[in-house]
């Protein structure tokens, strides 16, 4: 999820092999009724490219009229990225966005110096039984744009550029890669693909990239003889050309990366930047509760509660 329930970010169990700069085993937090698995950031790996914050959300399955209710909630120097496989999302925010993503889509939403948003299963989901899976990071803006106006923007699915060869079909969600560019408003080099492999297939990462990762959801590949299952993050050393081959039972993955930022970053519950100093200023502004007068403003349709500042 977006939001984030700790004050720091739960790191992963970290693993380090020979043919991978780093392997990350995500810990499993269970926020009533779903579980989540955090694969960033980790103990020696804060981000892979501009990626700070990586979740997986579910799967999990739901009774009528259930579902997920995440009360709206600060984000400042930070874009979120919201994709899912099953499932749907309400999302409303404090600059009038209202909208609905399903799966295959993308939500982005540039919080800049600061916006707030819930997120929340739709009603036409909660007509019936209903399940969700997807996931959801968090991209580090650059210094010279953590001060921007916020922004949001919907793609579709069938906007998303497609890669296609041999047992290997990829969507993808931001950036560019093989040629393509995704539709989405980025501020640094990034891609981020959502890839599905057949048994056996073969998937090269970009190279053209200096930060490079993949997280696999289902399935299991192989890299250099040995094997990796759904649940595990690899990153890679730069400029490495790297080739895995889907399992047995085939492979979806979710590679992800681009340019490195400059130096670490500050992260505190929902909010990220390059200095301890914002992070204290949006501290005191949610904590103030001056909706509209001061730094947040609440969505418009959905102002009845938030989230209190731990």
């Amino acid at each position: 999820m977006s939001w984030n329930p700790a004050l720091e970010p739960g790191c992963p169990d970290e693993i380090g092999i020979d043919a991978i700069e780093t392997l990350i085993i995500p810990r499993a937090r269970d926020l009533g009724g779903f579980e989540v698995k955090r694969a960033l950031p980790a103990p020696r790996r804060q981000m892979v490219g501009p990626f700070i914050f990586f979740d997986q959300a579910g799967p999990a399955e739901f009774l009528t009229g259930q579902g997920i209710d995440v009360r709206p909630h600060p984000h400042i120097g930070l874009g979120t990225v919201t994709y899912l496989y099953r499932g749907d999302f309400h999302h409303r925010d404090s600059i009038g966005t209202d909208q609905v993503i399903l799966p295959g889509a993308v939500n982005w939403m540039v919080a800049g110096k600061g916006v707030t948003h819930s997120e929340r299963t739709s009603d036409q989901g909660r007509k019936g039984p209903h399940g969700l899976y997807g996931i959801q990071t968090w991209i580090a803006l650059p210094e010279n744009r953590e001060d921007m106006d916020p922004i949001f923007e919907h793609h579709g699915k069938d906007t998303l550029p497609e890669i296609e060869a041999e047992g290997v079909t990829a969507k993808l969600i931001l950036g560019h890669a093989y040629g393509e560019k995704a539709p989405a408003t980025l501020y640094s080099e990034t891609f981020y693909l959502d890839v599905v492999l057949v048994a056996g297939a073969r998937f090269p990462l970009p190279d053209d990239h200096e930060d490079r990762g993949l997280y696999i959801t289902e399935g299991s590949v192989s890299i250099a003889g040995q094997e990796f299952q759904a649940g595990q993050m690899m990153v890679f050393r730069p400029g490495d050309r790297i080739t895995v081959s889907a399992g047995p039972k085939g492979a979806r993955l979710m590679a992800l990366g681009g340019a490195t930022m400059n130096g670490p970053y500050h992260v505190w519950w929902n909010f990220v930047a390059s200095s301890q100093e914002r992070i204290e200023h949006a501290k005191e502004e949610w904590r103030a509760a001056n909706w509209g007068q001061g730094l947040f403003d609440l969505p418009r349709d959905d102002r009845d509660e938030f989230i209190p500042l731990p």
